[in-house]
């Protein structure tokens, strides 16, 4: 069995822990394959996840992006 590909960049994407540490993933437009969990390939719908820098600490060593 191959590795199976998640886009954890997408803002769909979700991933909680629960109960015991078990990890439960989901897509939220439902574009996902159910098990194993997978993203597909060139998803029509991934969208980068946003995320600024306010109220983060950072490096002041690394090199800005």
């Amino acid at each position: 069995m191959g590795a199976v590909t998640v886009n954890q960049d997408c803002r769909h994407y979700v991933m909680q822990t629960v109960g015991e540490g078990e990890r439960l993933e989901r897509c939220r437009v439902d574009a996902n394959q159910s098990l194993p969990f997978a993203c597909p390939d060139g998803c029509l719908f991934h969208e980068p996840r946003r995320v600024s820098q306010a109220g983060w600490m950072v490096d002041p060593n690394q090199p800005s992006r």
